[in-house]
């Protein structure tokens, strides 16, 4: 007998409201539920497939170890005892420091990993803390830290409400909004043009998104910033400012952005002066306006900058904090009080010096930590739910280091690139068997919502959620190392039970029990006004020109126009980041990972469209289809990332960052591509 069941789903960070039909443990449909205030009834492809990643005949079902001959199936007791046992060895004999962890994404994305995780990972109280944070959004916490004084006080485009939406660097008719949770786009979208609203995308290839927008100007990669200081300069140049009183530092922000006119940067970004004086002077001058900068601009040589600059462009034109512009988003379970605010620098990596950021360094920092010899090496990891082969800089540089290591456990459903280096995978359950709730992007999103999801399947008996393999790996780990008595009574707690507590004393005072009674969620309204009273800053004030973004300007103004090829990355609908490429429902037809190219640099450079390229960088070279396409600006190519053998990590430098994060840098890479 089949039944529906409604659930979140948490493949992306739309989280988006699902109606599940299910019978005897098997998903037979999928369809988006219209009841979902924040999704309203939005589906897109990988939501099809969430049946598919559970039935995946390659998913692991039980613990299994490497052996001469191969991947072996043990028990859960023997493989949680030798990965404590372990991971206690190498802190006894090595130091703490020598064991490093690494987090992927969809560690945000499960209830369990973000209550019992955290709580496990800081019993290893080790500085080698690792994320994909610093491979795509570290510069958009650091801003807000300096800004508002929390890492996760990001204000959230009001796309529901603006007249004139600018964004740069983002596609989310693909990924259904990065650090701005925004599902059914496509319909947004519409409802801004039919209020008369004006939409603008800065990006230098011509994205899903952009060919839906008014205006799309191509930028040269790697120059946003200097486009964005232009933008904010014009601004303040021509008397435009109209900053909140709760501002700060505007006086010598004008001065420090004084020489970032729009002639400097016309020649360095590709868009014409004229161009740029007329996007500030209609941004600034719209009743209600946001701009928003996402993955495009994050990965880049200066994407500190260019996140600092968003942010700005937003306040002094005082579209910060208002209805249609920017707004701190008031969620359910107050994450701003589970999440510490943030620190920058307390310590540095040991081999190149690198910043941490809220205890994490730089994943660009990963490889070098394991292959150099000397006191703090690291010699053991843990990797929950993450790819970092297939999604940090330079990954066979990384896959050989991992095979160095004396221990690698990975959390994971699958084994992976990077899991196949391990010594032992611990499999958790997927998103059908467990309950759930988004701690992190009810927080990030367009709308204030709450939902709540339990288990739409049931976990068979010898299979662990992810929390009780956190909390069995963290009671065995306490009985080697002292550990807090409070955190070993967290680790004995249910998500569940934390999750109650949580909302009774949050903003808005749910339970669980009311959202149960709600399965499709409970609408908290559209984003409010809450500044300055919800910063987090001392003096409840913002400086926005803060002397860490100023001091980095002089490196922005050193700027050049480049010549040669640079590569940009590109996103799949049909994929995340580096997992899904092998749902068949969602790779089937043309393969989507060959390299874009404008068709006068395929004439330049003696090519043939959909012949076999070699495209080369400083650190490697990848052999791929190439396809003619005027999507991409002149002087670009794009290739996907997270795809086994032609990924374009291969071919992104750990050596080259944002020079104020530590972000990885993989856009404006420099390559050549010549005919094999």
């Amino acid at each position: 007998m089949a039944s529906t069941r409604l659930i979140t789903c948490n493949l992306c960070e739309a989280c988006c409201g699902l109606q599940v039909e299910v019978e005897q443990d098997r998903v037979t449909s999928v369809s988006g539920d219209p009841r979902d205030p924040l999704s309203r009834g939005h589906l897109c492809p990988k939501g099809v497939a969430i049946g598919d990643v559970h039935a995946d005949g390659k998913r692991l079902r039980t613990p299994v170890r490497k052996t001469a001959t191969g991947w072996q199936e043990i028990g859960w007791d023997a493989a949680l005892d030798e990965v404590a046992t372990r991971l206690a060895d190498a802190r006894e004999r090595h130091g703490r420091n020598s064991v490093a962890v690494y987090l992927g994404n969809p560690t945000a994305h499960s209830l369990g990993a973000l209550t019992h995780g955290t709580a496990f990972f800081g019993m290893l109280r080790t500085r080698n803390r690792y994320s994909a944070t610093s491979v795509d959004q570290l510069p958009h916490h650091l801003a807000a830290y300096l800004l508002y004084g929390h890492q996760l006080l990001l204000p959230i485009p009001d796309i529901d409400r603006t007249d004139h939406f600018l964004l740069v660097g983002g596609n989310p008719l693909v990924s259904n909004g990065s650090l701005m949770t925004v599902p059914d786009f496509a319909n947004r979208r519409k409802e801004l043009r039919a209020r008369g609203g004006k939409f603008v995308v800065l990006d230098p290839r011509r994205t899903e998104t952009a060919k839906v927008a008014d205006e799309h100007h191509f930028v040269r990669p790697g120059t946003d910033a200097a486009l964005l200081l232009a933008l904010v300069r014009t601004v303040l140049h021509e008397g435009l400012a109209t900053p909140p009183p709760y501002v700060d530092g505007v006086a010598e922000l004008t001065e420090a952005v004084a020489g970032f006119t729009p002639e400097w940067a016309a020649p360095i970004t590709g868009v014409d002066a004229g161009t740029i004086e007329r996007l500030a002077r209609e941004f600034a001058t719209a009743e209600r306006a946001v701009a928003h900068g996402r993955t495009g601009v994050s990965m880049q040589r200066h994407g500190a900058v260019c996140q600092w600059a968003v942010q700005v462009l937003n306040a002094i034109t005082g579209n910060l904090d208002r209805p249609g512009g920017a707004l701190a988003t008031r969620p359910a379970v107050d994450i701003l009080k589970m999440v510490g605010p943030g620190h920058f620098g307390v310590w540095r990596s040991r081999v190149r010096g690198l910043p941490e950021f809220a205890g994490e360094l730089p994943v660009s920092v990963l490889a070098e930590e394991i292959e150099t010899p000397g006191e703090g090496q690291v010699k053991a990891a843990v990797v929950h739910a993450g790819n970092p082969v297939l999604s940090t800089p330079d990954g066979k540089r990384l896959a050989k280091a991992l095979g160095q290591l004396d221990f690698l456990v990975a959390i994971d459903i699958k084994v992976t690139e990077t899991s196949e280096h391990a010594d032992i995978v611990l499999p958790p359950t997927t998103l059908l068997e467990r309950d759930h709730y988004d701690l992190i992007f009810h927080a990030l999103a367009v709308r204030d919502t709450a939902r709540y999801s339990p288990p739409a399947i049931a976990k068979p008996a010898d299979a662990r959620h992810d929390w009780e393999i956190f909390r069995d790996l963290g009671l065995r780990y306490a009985k080697r190392v002292k550990t807090p008595l409070a955190t070993r009574l967290r680790l004995r707690l249910r998500p569940t039970v934390l999750l109650d507590l949580l909302l009774r004393v949050g903003p808005h005072k749910l339970t669980l029990r009311k959202l149960r009674k709600n399965p499709s969620g409970v609408d908290l309204g559209p984003l409010a006004p809450s500044f300055p009273h919800r910063l987090r800053t001392k003096d409840k004030r913002v400086q926005i020109a803060p002397e860490m973004m100023l001091d980095a300007l002089a490196a922005v103004r050193d700027m050049t126009a480049e010549d040669g090829l640079l590569l940009i990355g590109r996103r799949h609908l049909r994929a995340n980041n580096s997992w899904m490429n092998d749902v068949a429902r969602l790779t089937r037809g043309r393969p989507r990972h060959h390299l874009l190219m404008h068709p006068k640099d395929l004439a330049d450079n003696g090519l043939v469209d959909g012949a076999d390229v070699l495209v080369r960088s400083a650190v490697g070279s990848v052999r791929v289809p190439v396809t003619a396409s005027e999507d991409v600006m002149p002087g670009v190519v794009s290739l996907p990332h997270g795809y086994r053998g032609t990924s374009a990590n291969d071919l992104t430098d750990p050596a080259v960052v944002d020079e104020v994060s530590g972000n990885a840098v993989l856009n404006g890479v420099p390559v050549h591509v010549t005919p094999v």
